[in-house]
């Protein structure tokens, strides 16, 4: 029997709408889920169990009276712990906010509550975002639902994890190096990174770059595209969330749920494995060309092709250094003792880097930015695996190697997700089956500029082929198995760096 907690975003909402499903029903269905496996795979943060209730049954007495009611009305959703809530516990996974309670929400959490969804907690993080494996000393690690002793990746991992076990039918993420598409590929998940600007974020500490953006996870592209709809939204204070005189640029819900409908068929594909640099895993290399081989005849015509991305690496580097400057020079000089290694390793390689370096990083970035656009003059639309490597030990901080080959930095395994950041083009992780090794494979779709609905229409589309497949639709996990594994507070390592 389907619990109410495994129902989709689209469907729960539906049965609200239709008064054949409470919000408090769901609620409940949700909280018992977490209850279950979080001991194994330490998904959520902190929770706002009680204010939810409250929430659920205002969400009710809603549907009762005939109100109007918003596109998440009810629906329960885990809020990464990057965004601030407010009264709900925001630490950043960091000791230093450990108590941390904001007085505001930020704008993209205002904007999902105004549309009805409930605030069940924070999904786990690592410190302040950096790094792909979501370990702090605060709430310690997230386990990987289809074996908990392999990371979810992150900085979303607990988004993704709590999805990908049913704890909540939609979660918000954030995407730096990959950081929405990452967790998504290693937990079975989708994970959409939009159009810088598109979802408004104040909270950027460079405004005008598109590097960091906040967007949606779901289990599905429609779930996510539900999501997506709410989050959505024109905000004067994000430079890159602008309007024209009386006309949105960003932001018009409609456009983006439902999910457009696209003809794959009269689509140009091209596809890369490592758009000719990542360091890419042999096991990863395999699974994307299966894939592959059951989408390309899809398409109107498939090419091997990818965009100019030479010197992608060290635009990343030192772009991105540059941001943690900003948000953590000071800490790591007034509080070294309260920050892990890779906040003092980036903000040391920052204060490397020269104002000449970053000039040729931006110029550089300006024509990577450039090659997309000739690129998709060519073809509609790019796939590559999701991410450089399978799952790995949420012990082992960050991969050093991949097929034994040194990787250059702790984040250089996450390059086929940056290359793409580099240029702003939306892309998105579609779960498809299963790798080698038993864990889940995602693929990449990256689209035009402001191709953003393209993107969405294209993953339904191919997500709706493989639907019934069981070498490619999306995984779930062995739930009986997770149930019995050994708590992941009870491993050595769990809270820290070690």
């Amino acid at each position: 029997m389907t619990e109410p907690c495994e129902l989709s975003a689209i469907e729960s909402r539906r049965l609200i709408g239709e008064k054949k499903l409470s919000p408090v029903e769901l609620l409940e269905s949700c909280l018992k889920r977490i209850e279950t496996y979080q001991p194994a795979i330490n998904a959520m943060a902190a929770m706002d169990t009680e204010r939810a209730r409250a929430g659920a049954k205002a969400a009710e007495a809603a549907v009762m009276r005939g109100d109007r009611l918003g596109v998440l009305h009810g629906l329960p959703v885990g809020i990464k712990d990057l965004d601030p809530t407010a009264g709900l516990r925001t630490t950043w996974g960091s000791p230093i906010f450990r108590d941390h309670v904001p007085t505001e929400d930020a704008g993209m959490v205002a904007r999902v509550k105004a549309a009805g969804g409930i605030v069940i907690g924070k999904t786990n993080v690592p410190e302040f975002g950096l790094g792909a494996n979501t370990r702090n000393t605060v709430f310690g690690a997230t386990g990987n639902p289809f074996d908990n002793t392999r990371s979810a990746a992150g900085s979303s991992g607990g988004s993704a994890a709590a999805l990908a076990v049913d704890m909540a039918p939609i979660c918000s993420g954030s995407d730096t190096g990959g950081s929405l598409r990452n967790p998504a590929a290693f937990c079975g998940v989708v994970g959409f990174r939009p159009s810088a600007g598109l979802v408004s974020s104040e909270r950027r500490p460079h405004g005008w770059s598109c590097l960091p953006v906040v967007g949606p996870m779901g289990r599905d592209v429609a779930d996510t595209a539900l999501l997506l709809s709410a989050q959505a939204g024109d905000d004067g204070r994000d430079p890159l969330s602008y309007t024209l005189p009386g006309e949105p640029v960003r932001g018009i819900a409609s456009r983006y749920h439902p999910a457009p409908r696209v003809d794959l068929a009269s689509l140009r594909l091209a596809f890369s494995e490592d758009f000719g640099q990542a360091p890419t895993e042999n096991l990863v290399r395999e699974a994307f060309r299966s894939r592959l081989s059951a989408i390309a005849p899809m398409f109107a015509r498939a090419e091997a092709a990818h965009p100019d991305v030479s010197g992608g690496d060290e635009v990343f580097e030192v772009l991105r250094a540059a941001n943690v400057l900003s948000s953590h020079l000071e800490k790591s000089r007034s509080r070294p003792q309260d920050c892990g290694p890779n906040l003092i390793a980036n903000v040391e390689e920052g204060l490397r880097y020269s104002l000449a370096d970053y000039a040729v990083a931006a110029q550089r970035q300006t024509e990577i930015y450039r090659n997309f656009l000739g690129f998709f003059e060519r073809h509609d639309v790019l796939v590559t695996p999701g991410i450089c490597c399978s799952p790995r030990s949420w012990r082992e901080l960050y991969p050093a190697e991949i097929d034994g080959k040194p990787t250059r930095t702790y984040f250089h395994w996450l390059s086929l997700a940056y290359y793409v950041t580099i240029a702003g083009h939306p892309a998105l992780c579609l779960p498809m089956g299963k790798d080698a090794q038993g864990m889940p494979f995602g693929l990449q779709i990256v689209g035009p500029r402001g191709g953003d609905a393209l993107v969405l229409g294209v993953a339904l589309a191919i997500e709706q082929a493989c639907l019934g497949d069981a070498l490619l639709a999306r995984p779930k996990p062995d739930l009986a198995a997770l149930r019995a594994a050994k708590p992941i507070s009870q491993m050595e390592g769990f809270l820290g760096f070690g």
